[in-house]
């Protein structure tokens, strides 16, 4: 059996230029606002550079890397201490057709698992399968965890209903 080679610095550069809208996206949210998320992400893709020894290629690159963003992103939250929750809510929506403010206060409503879940899947875009290596939870978790987030969310929108 062959080991993966490492991770090189040329597949993040070329991961942070495909992927850095999304990074920032996901990133913005947790930490705040825009900005703290920008600088979350730049801050993460410098400590992957300087740890790409350390990626051992048990997961996809993009899932390693997204741990890092969200562990920074989570460093900014905690230093600056902003309620990340009426900040994502409070944020505004970078142009994201079809979601207004409601929306994204029912998001920002949800228990911490069950939004990074939604921001991993409909705003990064990942499968369930890199949302478990980043969140370092199993498959079945992460797919049970979305669910939980989709009824809630429905319950969200029938509540507003009536």
């Amino acid at each position: 059996m062959t080991e993966r080679p490492a991770a090189s610095v040329a597949e993040l550069e070329a991961l942070y230029r495909e992927r850095f809208g999304a990074f920032a996206r996901v990133a913005g949210a947790i930490a705040g606002d825009e900005q703290s998320g920008i600088d979350a992400v730049q801050d993460a893709f410098a400590n992957a550079i300087l740890g790409v020894g350390d990626y051992r290629g048990e997961a996809p690159l993009e899932a390693w890397v997204w741990r890092i963003v969200l562990n920074a992103a989570r460093g900014v939250r905690r230093r600056e201490r902003p309620q990340p929750q009426d900040a994502f809510a409070a944020a505004p929506d970078n142009g994201r057709p079809g979601e207004d403010h409601e929306v994204r206060a029912w998001i920002a409503a949800l228990p911490e698992r069950q939004r990074l879940a939604v921001f991993l899947r409909y705003y990064a875009d990942l499968d369930y399968q890199s949302i478990a290596h980043t969140l370092g939870v199993e498959i079945g978790t992460v797919s049970a965890t979305l669910s939980a987030a989709h009824a809630a969310l429905r319950r969200s929108q029938q509540e507003a209903r009536t």
